[in-house]
């Protein structure tokens, strides 16, 4: 429980850096009472301690409810960084065994997952996935990149870069400030 608990103060505090730049009293207990992402990282959370003590349908049930009412599918082996930021959750689903590095930002309907089978991708920290981007296979996205609106990435994707475009075309990023996607 401990466990769960410094995890959950660790979200709260990587959420509030990502919404507003510090984690302030303030900043903390606006992420902690009024972020749906905030709620989907705790329903994660819980899920992981429900599968490590090894409690029988806790995690289904879990997932279920993070389905039903997040409209967000994680898939159980999927592992969560610190402050994952969903800023749309609706239609989100990561799948498999996918890794997602910490302070990534998903602004809605993605699809973290494989289309052959052959892997899951492995987001690095601090990346951007625009919305309706799709990321495929075994594919690494590097620290710091930027994943355009409906890209699908297929290869892998070097820090510090944007991804555009069907199938993604990557280039370096211009700029280390924030990009708008």
């Amino acid at each position: 429980m401990k466990t769960l608990f410094g995890a959950l103060i660790s979200d709260a505090v990587e959420m509030a850096r990502a919404a507003t730049g510090n984690s302030d009293a303030k900043s903390l207990a606006k992420v902690v009472l009024t972020s749906d992402s905030y709620r989907i990282t705790a329903l994660n959370r819980a899920r992981e301690a429900a599968i490590t003590f090894h409690i029988p349908l806790l995690n289904h049930v879990l997932r279920v409810a993070q389905t039903a009412v997040m409209g967000i599918e994680i898939g159980k082996d999927v592992t969560l960084g610190k402050g994952v930021y969903f800023v749309h959750s609706l239609g989100v689903v990561i799948g498999g065994d996918a890794r997602i590095g910490d302070r990534v930002r998903f602004y809605g309907n993605n699809t973290v997952g494989t289309a052959k089978d052959n892997g899951y991708p492995i987001i690095e920290d601090d990346v951007w996935i625009g919305a309706g981007a799709r990321i495929l296979g075994p594919v690494r996205i590097g620290a710091r990149s930027r994943i355009g609106a409906n890209a699908v990435v297929l290869q892998d994707v070097p820090p510090d870069s944007v991804a555009v475009g069907i199938p993604a075309r990557i280039f370096p990023r211009k700029d280390q400030d924030e990009v708008a996607l």
